[in-house]
């Protein structure tokens, strides 16, 4: 009896011990030794502001007109001194115009004008990406993420003279000002707007080839603006909204930067930011914040999000021949891996229903893209970009199981996905067909060079082809195109799409586009949409990596 007692209490504390044991292997953090130097490596590139004293250029009236973007347009109407040499009072609504987007600090200043302020004077402020923001009602607000992004602010002065400023940071190109309180027996006017503009940017890029086509020239300098504004303290996906570190916009911003700015210390930030604040199983996060403190938005992984960390990071280090920042954050690359070859089935097909369903499988703000044909063309092109990081760090023999796992997937992509007949590849069990699938096919290298051409110039006659939802999926649709040889066509779609956006008008390119749906948003809102955002500013890459392109 004693016996079976000592054995029964040894199996209930073996049972706690290996309970134990297990929760601290699950909870061990897997970068446990280089967290804490990567997190002081972000804060040593911290770049810091310049900041640039702008003020308005003009007043405008805002006006109804359908040829304009989403309806609305700015008219100039008179100079900023009509606003500071008037009663405020005979001005409510009122809008001001800087003439360019700017990201920064908002300040004001409020003078008697007649009389002794006895109350309070209240004044609502809107601040405007584009003129629709000045022109649509706010509420009630019918948007899916919080209508705290819309950019109206209400400033109550109790000190008059004073200068105000408005301490939330704002991004703009108009402000619209409405008196919503003052005394009758007090006159005041407004003075002094002044909007202290800040980004990390202080490199001039090379001037384009003499003979540039002015629309090219005007699609350059759109896109040299967008990506200024958001170069902030990070490569933020936009200055007005979310204001944080995307790895989908860190990859594409630090592409154009590398051929514009060429702030490589940002970049660095940013790569060395995202490893210190990944999960404890390795795995990336796909967004962060800097404020209060350096954090991750906890749970918000995003599949494809964490592939590209590696292809951004292979082409810095191609780029920059910057080693060491490779091999430090060469484990956080390694790591990533695992995802595809956990989802990567015994016939090669990566299990895209599995995914969706432990995963956010972005690639488009596009409903209904089915996504396996991407998910697939993009795990082969991680694959092949991190070995070839491997090469350039001398760490193959850690992933020796790369090549051939790639050429599985591959092999796998081209026997089930490519429709023969019609020279199209195809996603799903529907056997959709898509931009996105033709381009990830193209540039996983799953279709050949006369197979890639067949494949993206069919698009413009495939029925129901499901066209991208944004200028992030476009990026990779041109660059398919120029991967294949289609140059012409790649040159043809820049100037159509980003081309079509500064026809309407832009002065950064936007979040989302559709030429045939402006009122598109992802939030149900147009107005809460970003419109300067950092995806959009890929011309400049494709502008001056490949001038034989687009500067002829």
């Amino acid at each position: 009896m004693v016996l079976n007692l000592l054995k029964t209490r040894f199996t209930v504390l073996l049972v706690a011990f290996i309970a134990v044991f297990s929760a601290n292997v699950k909870a061990q953090d897997v970068y446990q030794q280089y967290r804490q130097g990567w997190l002081k490596k972000a804060e040593d590139y911290k770049p810091r502001l310049s900041e640039t004293v702008k003020q308005p250029v003009s007043l405008v009236r805002l006006e109804k007109d359908k040829a304009a973007f989403q309806g609305w347009k700015a008219v100039n109407t008179d100079s900023v001194g009509k606003l500071y040499n008037t009663s405020f009072k005979t001005q409510s609504g009122v809008v001001a115009d800087f003439g360019e987007h700017l990201t920064g600090y908002f300040s004001f200043t409020i003078k008697a004008l007649k009389g002794t302020s006895d109350a309070p004077v209240r004044i609502r402020f809107t601040f405007g990406e584009v003129p629709s923001e000045l022109s649509v009602p706010f509420d009630p607000y019918p948007g899916t993420i919080s209508r705290a992004w819309l950019q109206d602010e209400t400033v109550t002065v109790t000190e008059i003279p004073g200068t105000i400023t408005i301490p939330r940071r704002l991004a703009c190109r108009y402000v619209k000002m409405e008196l919503l309180g003052a005394s009758p027996y007090f006159d005041f006017q407004i003075a002094n707007i002044e909007f202290k503009a800040t980004t990390s940017v202080l490199n001039k890029p090379p001037l384009l080839a003499p003979g540039t086509s002015s629309l090219i020239a005007d699609i350059d300098r759109v896109g040299l603006n967008t990506l200024k504004e958001c170069m902030q303290t990070v490569y933020e996906d936009g200055p007005k909204r979310d204001r944080r570190l995307w790895i989908g916009d860190l990859y594409l911003e630090s592409l154009a930067n590398l051929y514009s700015f060429q702030n490589n210390d940002l970049t660095k930030r940013c790569f060395y930011l995202l490893a210190g604040l990944s999960g404890d199983d390795g795995v990336l996060i796909s967004n962060v914040f800097e404020t209060p403190e350096p954090h991750a938005q906890v749970g918000n992984r995003l599949l494809d999000y964490c592939f590209l960390y590696n292809v951004a990071l292979k082409e810095y280090v191609a780029a920059t021949d910057d080693k060491q920042t490779g091999l430090d954050l060469w484990p956080v690359a390694k790591k990533q891996l695992d995802m595809i070859r956990k989802y990567a089935g015994a016939d090669g097909m990566m299990d895209y229903v599995k995914a969706g369903k432990e995963w956010w499988v972005f690639f488009d703000w596009k409903d209904g893209l089915d996504r396996q044909a991407c998910l697939q063309g993009l795990s082969i092109y991680a694959l092949n970009q991190t070995y070839a990081l491997a090469k350039q760090l001398g760490k193959e023999d850690e992933v020796s199981d790369v090549p051939a796992l790639a050429r599985k997937l591959k092999n796998a992509a081209y026997k089930n996905l490519y429709d023969k007949q019609t020279g199209l590849f195809v996603s799903g069990t529907n056997k959709q067909i898509s931009y996105g699938s033709q381009a990830w096919m193209v540039l996983s290298g799953v279709a050949s060079k006369p197979e890639a051409q067949i494949a993206l110039k069919a698009l413009a006659t495939a029925k129901d082809a499901v066209h991208p939802g944004a200028p992030y999926m476009f990026h990779y649709y041109v660059a398919a195109l120029i991967e294949s040889g289609l140059k012409n066509e790649a040159k043809e779609a820049v100037q159509t799409y980003w081309g079509g956006m500064i026809k309407k008008g832009a002065d950064t390119f936007w979040e989302v586009y559709d030429p045939n749906d402006e009122l598109k948003s992802p939030y149900n809102f147009y107005p809460v949409n970003s419109y300067c955002h950092a995806w959009s500013c890929t011309p400049v890459y494709f502008i001056r990596k490949y001038p034989e392109i687009f500067q002829r």
